[in-house]
């Protein structure tokens, strides 16, 4: 790409043209962290305001425990250190050992014994073991740790960007037109019998042809994928045989996990990568990526010291400073929280995703526990944040998608649905929860369950956000698959090791009536009918349709709601069985949102009346097909009514989350024809094309636990009062 970005990542400084380099690097050193392969050698810059000097230490590719040489580095402008080594190329091991004061009561933790990681690079060699030498100290008011780690520390690894695109463009799809699909590089293809099995779990096996096969008949058009950037393994989760298998660990904003590739060597790893997103975009699908921002792996003071926290952690890193000295603000959950307010940090986090842009080709984004990432030098939640601002200005970022995870934890303002400005998306909870508890069946969520059909105007629509402006979504990755959503009643997370207690205890699910598998048809009916019902809420809604990998194939946990540390058959999607019935129907739900624009609206439903029809942009409408009155949508125990939406042709939606069937008389007189489209009680669901064709006025019946779509073939939809 062509890119702004691209130019001055590439580009030598003047002097560096030179054969014969002068005698103080810092002179001709890019201005920028990372590292610059030049046809002599190459340029290592990183930052690290507070330290007192700066080693650079080389490692062997061969043998990556084998230190062969130590420069020591000159300090610039800006608070970059500097160092040039000549004769270097793609593949050469690196690490930085930071010297200055060790003052944990001021945010100052620096330890010479401790190889830290370039935050640039581009990619990492090793897999730390949690072994006690990776830890800086075992609290606040300790002496660092005396133990060298140099040889089993992680390793960065020099890369070299150039690579054939092949003319590759990116599909860039209307929000209109998107339907996100998530699932997880290693557990969507680990059990996939029809590829390679040295493929399988990789970003090679992501783009083979039986893969991207199956997406294009799926219908979805956007693969967002569970963090990718190189992370590490819990200590606490490594002691019980567990990993973090989500991946939301982050040590590397540069790098490809190197365990989700098929190539060994670093180059290789970045190469794969780059070949996967240009087999999908040839095929017309985007890649989003879930990227986490807000922290990283080394937690609190009692975590591993890897490199923010060795490089200067008073900058990289937010904390509080009280009569006790400095502590680490935790609105993350996870230890620390990446002080994005500060120039060190915005910038790592600009220059991480421009990368992904510009060098790696992806499509966008979706932040992790944004709130955090969006927080002042204050540690306020605000629109206007430093790096909010930053990134509606940047000429590359504010044009990919951009998708915010609206909260973070422990603050008042932690909740902020509805607050982002444009031009992000937003992943919207309350969609997930009203859209849950009204097929649960919970009294007085009928109101509720209608504004997020509709776009959740009430909380977007304050501010100019536009209707597509809510991602819509059931599950994902955190909590319940939907086939779990209907078969329990409570989590059941015994594999996690720790008694049951994690995960959220509030999950709107059920169980029809027996907790888990079971061989009862009715429940097992009642279930499908279920799943079919809230795919079809997600598909006809106002708004963004977000698909958790597996749901229309009946993917299970066995009602483990939080599988983060599951890297097994728990997680891994079954190819070898599936329910066919759900994904013929997910199919099918996903091509006739495609085909019919009141289900892909821009804007929010005003109620104006169109001339040429006489229907409002949305009629409601109770099963005698008069108007649905104000008061009755509070009615505690309403459960069914329809949704008459306007367009070429008008469509009927007729929503029964109660336990009977409820006839409904369609609108209009006997000139009025109205086809069946789609009932969720029948299996599977659709109905060929007109084979169904009912006369207004007559009185259909909704089965319980359904919903029901109809188009008006001819005739006027005529629409009684009420009240």
């Amino acid at each position: 790409m062509g890119s702004f970005f691209k130019y001055i990542m590439q580009r030598p400084a003047p002097c560096c043209m030179k054969k014969t380099m002068p005698s103080d690097p810092a002179i001709c050193a890019p201005n920028r962290p990372g590292v610059t392969l030049t046809p002599e050698g190459a340029h290592f810059v990183v930052f690290a305001r507070h330290a007192t000097a700066m080693d650079l230490c080389l490692y062997s590719p061969a043998d990556p425990k084998q230190e062969t040489a130590r420069v020591r580095m000159t300090r610039g402008e800006r608070d970059l250190w500097h160092a040039f080594v000549d004769k270097v190329k793609s593949g050469q091991l690196y690490g930085y050992r930071a010297h200055g004061p060790w003052m944990p009561d001021s945010a100052l933790r620096y330890n010479a014994n401790k190889l830290l990681l370039d935050p640039y690079a581009l990619a990492i060699v090793g897999k730390p073991d949690g072994a006690t030498g990776m830890l800086g100290s075992g609290g606040p008011n300790v002496l660092p740790g005396a133990y060298d780690n140099g040889p089993e520390a992680l390793k960065s690894a020099v890369v070299e960007n150039r690579f054939n695109w092949r003319g590759d463009t990116l599909p860039a799809i209307p929000w209109r037109d998107t339907v996100i699909y998530e699932m997880h590089v290693k557990g969507f293809t680990q059990k996939h019998l029809g590829i390679p099995k040295k493929l399988r779990g990789t970003y090679a096996g992501l783009a083979h042809p039986e893969v991207i096969a199956y997406l294009k008949d799926l219908g979805v058009t956007s693969l967002q994928l569970l963090p990718v950037h190189q992370h590490l393994d819990d200590q606490f989760l490594l002691e019980k045989g567990l990993t973090n298998y989500w991946g939301y660990n982050t040590i590397g904003f540069f790098a490809p996990h190197n365990e989700y590739a098929a190539a060994k060597d670093p180059q290789g790893q970045v190469n794969e990568f780059k070949e996967m997103v240009r087999a999908l975009h040839a095929s017309g699908l985007e890649v989003i990526l879930d990227v986490v921002y807000n922290h990283t792996a080394e937690g609190d003071e009692r975590g591993p010291t890897l490199m923010f926290r060795g490089l200067d952690d008073r900058f990289y890193y937010r904390h509080s400073f009280g009569e006790h000295g400095a502590s680490y603000i935790n609105i993350t959950g996870c230890g620390n929280a990446v002080d994005s307010a500060t120039p060190a940090a915005l910038r790592l986090i600009l220059d991480s995703l421009r990368y992904w842009v510009t060098e790696m080709h992806v499509d966008g984004f979706r932040f992790d526990l944004a709130v955090t990432v969006a927080r002042d030098q204050h540690d306020n939640y605000d629109a206007n944040s430093q790096f909010l601002a930053a990134v509606a200005q940047d000429p590359v970022l504010s044009q990919v998608k951009l998708i915010a995870e609206p909260w973070d934890i422990f603050r008042m303002d932690s909740y902020q649905v509805g607050g982002f400005p444009e031009p992000w998306r937003e992943l919207n909870g309350k969609y997930r929860d009203s859209v849950r508890r009204f097929w649960a069946g919970d009294e007085g969520s009928t109101a509720e369950f209608a504004k997020r059909i509709c776009g959740s105007q009430d909380a977007f629509g304050w501010n100019s956000r536009p209707a597509l402006s809510s991602v819509n979504f059931l599950t994902s990755h955190d909590g319940f698959t939907l086939m779990d959503l209907v078969s329990y009643a409570s989590k059941h997370n015994e594999a996690n090791g720790e008694d049951n207690r994690d995960g959220d205890n509030s999950n709107h699910s059920v169980s029809c009536g027996v907790e888990g598998p079971t061989k009862d048809p009715r429940v097992n009916s009642l279930r499908a009918r279920l799943r079919r019902s809230l795919m079809a809420t997600l598909m006809t809604s106002v708004g963004v349709p977000f698909i958790n990998a597996g749901d229309e194939r009946g993917r299970t946990q066995k009602g483990n709601n939080n599988a983060y540390c599951q890297d097994n058959d728990l997680s891994w999607m079954d190819w070898s069985t599936g329910d066919e019935e759900m994904l013929d129907f997910t199919r099918r739900i996903i091509a006739l949102r495609k085909s019919v624009a009141s289900f892909r609206r821009t804007q929010f439903f005003d109620g104006l009346v169109n001339p040429a029809s006489g229907l409002a942009d949305v009629t409601w409408l109770e099963g005698n097909a008069t108007l649905l009155c104000h008061e009755e949508w509070h009615d505690p125990h309403r459960s069914f009514f329809g949704a008459l939406l306007d367009g070429s042709p008008p469509m009927l939606l007729i929503f029964n989350r109660g336990d009977l069937p409820q006839n409904f008389s369609l609108p209009g007189s006997g000139k009025t024809v109205w086809s069946l489209v789609f009932d969720t009680s029948l299996t599977p669901g659709f109905v060929a094309k007109d084979s169904r064709l009912i006369d207004g006025g007559v009185a259909f019946q909704v089965k319980a636990s359904s919903m029901v779509c109809l188009r008006l073939n001819e005739g006027p939809a005529l629409v009684g009062e009420s009240c």
